[in-house]
């Protein structure tokens, strides 16, 4: 499935577009990024409440597919700008994290 294709399946609204058509793996959500950075997977969908600078370099750094931010949580001036930069996916949710997580998995299941 792609990015894409996810946000035809789900409710999310778009805070950077880079590449929609990249595939994506499976959710992953952690909002320690010492634990993302080691755990999260290439491709994944990284759902979390951290929108700051930090949060863009770690999906960076682990090539999640994008960052969706739960709980209608913001991502900060800098890091919108480091997400332009760096070309990182940024989406929003106002669930909450878990309920977020499941809709990715689920979407990507079916």
């Amino acid at each position: 499935m792609t990015l894409k294709e996810l946000t035809q399946k789900i409710e999310l609204e778009i805070i950077n577009e880079y590449d929609f058509n990249i595939s994506i793996t499976k959710p992953f959500s952690c909002d320690l990024l010492s634990v993302c950075m080691s755990k999260a997977s290439s491709g994944c969908v990284w759902v979390t409440v951290m929108g700051n600078v930090n949060a863009v370099a770690v999906a960076t750094l682990t090539d999640c597919a994008c960052i969706i931010l739960a709980e209608g949580a913001n991502l900060d001036d800098n890091a919108l700008n480091s997400a332009k930069t760096k070309n990182v996916n940024v989406l929003r949710s106002t669930k909450p994290i878990f309920e977020t997580a499941l809709e990715v998995h689920n979407a990507i299941s079916i």
